[in-house]
C-alpha cells in the first residue's frame, strides 16, 4: 500500500514539473572539421554543454520561449544562434569561423625572402650576413647566395632573374637610395655602402613587390633600420685595411638614443703583402662618418634620423686592349652624402601614419689616360681618332630629394588597407672634358617624380590571404605617366607549408646616361607571373618557385657615329625558370646549412643587340651551399660558402659603316666556381662589471684559387680579346671587433646554434 502511494505521488510531482527540452547537435570549422571542447550554453542560463571529441553536443534546458544559443572556443569567432524552448526536440548543426590570428595567418611569399622578422620566419638575419663567407659583411654579396640572384663579380648591384643590375633598387625606412654601392671602377665590383648591422629587417624581394615601391623592373631590396639600441655602447674596429670607432648612448628613460661613428679604409699595406693585377698608382682609401638619433613618442610611435658621409679616391692602371704598348690609367675621387628622416606614429581608430623624407648627393671626379709603358700620356693622329677619345676627364653630381607619407587603417583583426603618395626630385650633371681637343660637353637634366598609390591586405580566413594595389606614377623629364597594378594571393595546404601566386607589372625610368642624350623616352616594362611552394618551420624551411618575365619597351641603341647614339623604347625580352631554397638549422646540432639554386632561361633584344639573345650577365644555373658550424665550448664558428654558375655569354658588337651593329663574335666563359671560408672567435671575460663584446674574424674568398673569367674587352678592330677577371685570385681578411658597455657573447653564441 506504501508503494502505491509514493508511485502515485512520484506521478503528479512530475506533472507539475516544466516540460524540459532536449538541444543537441554538432560543432564543425569551416572546413567541416569536427571542433572539440567548444562551450554550448543557453544564454543567460545555466544549462549547456562542451562538445565531445566529434564535434557533438547535448543537453536539456527547463527555459521557455526564445532565447540565444552561444558557442565559443579558444581560437574561434563565438556564434550566437537563436532557438525557440517549447519542449520540441532541437537538433543544429553549428559552424565556427576561425578567429584572424597574425601567429596562424598565412603570409604573402611568392617573390620574397624575408630577412630578420622572426614572425615571418627569417631567411637571413644581420648576423647570417656577417658570417655567411665570402661576404665580408656585405648585404649584396650575402643575397646572391639565395635563388634568383647571378653570381656578377665585374660590376656592383643585384642581377636578379634576368635583370640588370640597374634594375634593382635599395630602399631604407622606404625611401629610395640613391647610390647604394661605392662608385663603379671598370670590371671591378664595388661593395655596399651600408652595414648590416643598421638594420633589424631586410627583404629581398626578387620580383611581384608591393605597390608602395615603384621604379625597378626586376627587384627591391627593402631595408628597415633599427629603433633604439638596448643599452648605450662604445665600439672599435680594427684589422689591417680598416680602423673604426663610434657609440651609441641610450637615455636613462630609454625613450631616445644617438650615436657617432667613423671608418678609416687604406688598402696599401694588404697590397703589398696580396699583389694585385691593376698597378694602383693611388691605393684606394675610404672615409666614412655617420649619425643618428632616435625618439619614441607618446604613441608608441618612433622618430629616426640617419646620416653618412664618405669619401674615397682610388687610381689603377691596366694594359689598354687596343695596344699591347699602352696603359689606361683610371683614377676616380668620389663624395657622398646620404640622409634620412622617418616618423612611424600610432593614431586613434588603427590608423598608422609613415612619413619619410630623405636627400642625397653624390659626386664623381674621373678621369681617363692613355700612358706608355713609362707612365707617361699619349696622344695620337687622327688616323687612330678612337684612341684620343680614351682621354678624358668627367665630373658628375647626382642629387635626389624625396619625401613619402602612407597612412594604414585596420580593417578587423588582420586585413588593412594602406594608402599615400611620394615626390621626388631629381639633379643630374655631367660635364665631359675630351683632352685631345680641349672640348667641354655639359649635360644635365632635373626629374620631379610623383607617385600614389593604394593597397589592400585582405584576409578572408587564416588559410586564404590576397594583396591587391595600383599605383601611379609620372615623371617629368619623360612627360610620361603610368598605371601598374598589383597581386598577390596566398593560401595554406597544410601545417607551415602554403601556396603562394603573384601578378605585377612594374615600370622604370632609363638611365641617366641614356637620359642625357634623349630625353623623349618612355618608362621601360616588365610583367611578372610568380607561383611559389613554401614549407617553414622554427628550423627548417624549404621552398621551390617558378616564375616568368615579359618584357617590354627596352631601351635600344641607334648609334648616329661611333662616339654617340641616341635611344629609343623598342627593346624587348623575357625571363623564365624556377628555383630551390633549402634551410636546416635542426638536423645536425650547432650546425646550419642552406642550398639554394636558379634555373634561368632568359633572352633580351636591347642596347646594341643585333637580336634576343641571352645578356651577358646571366647563367643558366646557379647554385650556392651556405653551412656554418659553432663549436660552443670553444666558442669559435667556422663557415664556408661554395657558389656556382655556368659560363655567361659574352658578344662582340661591332658598328660598320652604315652606322649599324653586327654580331662579330661571340661564346660563353667557363663555369664560375667559388670556395669561401671565414671563421669567429667569442672569448669570455671574467669580470661581469666590464660588459665587453669581442669578436675574432677572419675570412679568406676563393680559398681553392679558382680562375674566375667574367667575359672579354674587345679592341676596336675585334681581332684582340682581353679576359675580364679578378683584381686577385683571392681576398684575406683579419680583424678585432670590441664593444663596450654591453656583453653580446652570449647573444651571438645563440644566434649561432
Amino acid at each position: 500500500m506504501k508503494a502505491l502511494v509514493l508511485l502515485l505521488a512520484l506521478i503528479l510531482a512530475a506533472g507539475w514539473l516544466p516540460a524540459q527540452t532536449l538541444v543537441s547537435g554538432t560543432i564543425r570549422d569551416g572546413k567541416g572539421h569536427p571542433i572539440r571542447g567548444a562551450s554550448i550554453t543557453v544564454k543567460d542560463t545555466y544549462d549547456g554543454a562542451t562538445s565531445d571529441s566529434l564535434g557533438h553536443f547535448s543537453f536539456q534546458s527547463a527555459e521557455k520561449g526564445d532565447h540565444l544559443l552561444t558557442v565559443t572556443n579558444i581560437g574561434y569567432n563565438p556564434l550566437e544562434q537563436p532557438i525557440t524552448l517549447n519542449g520540441s526536440p532541437i537538433d543544429l548543426r553549428l559552424v565556427l569561423k576561425e578567429q584572424l590570428s597574425e601567429l596562424k595567418a598565412v603570409t604573402i611569399t611568392a617573390g620574397s625572402f624575408t630577412a630578420g622578422d622572426a614572425k615571418r620566419g627569417a631567411v637571413l638575419s644581420s648576423l647570417d650576413v656577417a658570417t655567411t663567407a665570402g661576404s665580408n659583411a656585405d648585404i649584396t654579396a650575402a643575397l646572391k647566395t639565395l635563388p634568383g640572384a647571378q653570381q656578377v663579380g665585374e660590376q656592383e648591384g643585384l642581377f636578379v632573374r634576368g635583370g640588370a643590375g640597374y634594375e634593382a633598387k635599395q630602399y631604407i625606412d622606404g625611401t629610395l637610395v640613391n647610390n647604394p654601392y661605392y662608385s663603379s671602377v671598370p670590371d671591378i665590383a664595388q661593395r655596399g655602402r651600408f652595414s648590416p648591422f643598421l638594420f633589424k629587417g631586410t627583404v629581398f624581394s626578387t620580383g611581384g613587390y608591393s605597390a608602395l615601391y615603384g621604379q625597378a623592373l626586376s627587384s627591391v631590396v627593402l631595408l628597415e633600420s633599427i629603433d633604439l639600441p638596448e643599452k648605450s655602447e662604445v665600439d672599435a674596429s680594427i684589422s689591417p685595411i680598416l680602423a673604426g670607432v663610434g657609440t651609441q648612448q641610450l637615455s636613462k628613460d630609454k625613450q631616445s638614443s644617438w650615436g657617432v661613428s667613423y671608418n678609416y679604409t687604406n688598402v696599401d699595406l694588404y697590397f703589398h703583402a696580396v699583389k694585385q693585377v691593376p698597378d694602383y698608382f693611388e691605393v684606394p682609401q675610404y672615409h666614412n662618418a655617420d649619425a643618428n638619433f632616435r625618439i619614441k613618442t607618446k604613441n608608441g610611435g618612433i622618430i629616426k634620423y640617419y646620416t653618412t658621409f664618405s669619401y674615397n679616391n682610388l687610381g689603377l692602371r691596366r694594359q689598354d686592349w687596343d695596344s699591347l704598348n699602352t696603359n689606361d690609367a683610371f683614377a676616380i675621387t668620389n663624395h657622398n652624402w646620404y640622409n634620412n628622416l622617418s616618423w612611424r606614429e600610432y593614431l586613434n581608430n588603427g590608423w598608422k601614419m609613415d612619413l619619410g623624407t630623405s636627400y642625397s648627393t653624390n659626386l664623381d671626379n674621373i678621369s681617363q689616360q692613355v700612358q706608355n709603358l713609362q707612365n707617361q700620356p699619349l696622344d695620337y693622329p687622327d688616323s687612330v681618332f678612337w684612341m684620343n677619345y680614351k682621354n678624358f676627364g668627367v665630373n658628375q653630381r647626382q642629387d635626389l630629394s624625396q619625401a613619402k607619407v602612407v597612412f594604414d587603417k585596420k580593417l578587423g583583426t588582420l586585413s588593412a588597407i594602406r594608402f599615400g603618395t611620394e615626390y621626388s626630385y631629381a639633379y643630374n650633371y655631367q660635364k665631359y672634358h675630351t683632352v685631345e681637343y680641349n672640348i667641354d660637353t655639359l649635360y644635365k637634366f632635373h626629374d620631379n617624380f610623383n607617385a600614389a598609390f593604394v593597397e589592400s591586405d585582405i584576409f578572408l580566413t587564416n588559410e586564404l590571404a590576397a594583396k591587391v594595389g595600383v599605383r601611379y606614377e609620372h615623371s617629368s623629364i619623360i612627360d610620361k605617366s603610368d598605371i601598374a597594378p598589383r597581386v598577390s594571393l596566398a593560401y595554406r595546404t597544410g601545417a607551415d607549408a602554403q601556396v603562394s601566386l603573384a601578378y605585377g607589372i612594374f615600370y622604370q625610368k632609363p638611365e641617366n646616361s641614356q637620359l642625357f642624350f634623349t630625353p623623349n623616352l618612355g618608362f621601360t616594362k616588365a610583367t611578372h607571373y610568380i607561383i611559389n611552394y613554401q614549407k617553414m618551420t622554427k628550423d627548417r624551411i624549404f621552398r621551390i618557385e617558378a616564375y616568368y618575365k615579359q618584357y617590354q619597351d627596352l631601351i635600344k641603341t641607334v648609334p648616329v657615329n661611333y662616339f654617340f647614339s641616341s635611344f629609343n623604347n623598342t627593346g624587348t625580352g623575357y625571363a623564365k625558370g624556377f628555383e630551390l631554397f633549402w634551410r636546416d638549422k635542426k638536423s645536425i646540432k650547432n650546425f646550419d646549412y642552406w642550398i639554394s639554386y636558379s634555373y634561368l632561361d632568359t633572352k633580351r633584344n636591347y642596347l646594341n643587340y643585333t637580336e634576343q639573345l641571352m645578356p651577358s650577365f646571366a647563367a643558366t644555373h646557379t647554385a650556392s651551399i651556405v653551412m656554418k658550424r659553432f663549436f660552443t665550448k670553444i666558442r669559435s664558428g667556422v663557415n664556408l660558402t661554395y657558389s656556382f654558375a655556368t659560363g655567361r655569354p659574352y658578344y662582340n658588337f661591332i658598328l660598320d659603316s652604315t652606322n649599324k651593329y653586327y654580331l662579330a663574335e661571340s661564346g660563353k666563359t667557363k663555369d664560375y666556381n667559388s670556395l669561401n671560408f671565414s671563421a669567429e672567435y667569442v672569448p669570455s671575460f671574467s669580470n661581469p662589471k666590464a660588459k665587453t663584446f669581442v669578436v675574432w674574424f677572419a675570412s679568406v674568398s676563393n680559398v681553392l684559387g679558382y680562375n674566375a673569367v667574367y667575359g672579354y674587352n674587345f679592341s676596336y678592330s675585334g681581332l684582340y680579346k682581353q679576359a675580364i677577371t679578378p683584381p686577385a685570385t683571392r681576398f684575406y681578411f683579419v680583424g678585432c671587433f670590441i664593444s663596450w658597455g654591453v656583453d653580446r657573447s652570449q647573444d651571438a653564441i645563440n644566434n649561432n646554434l
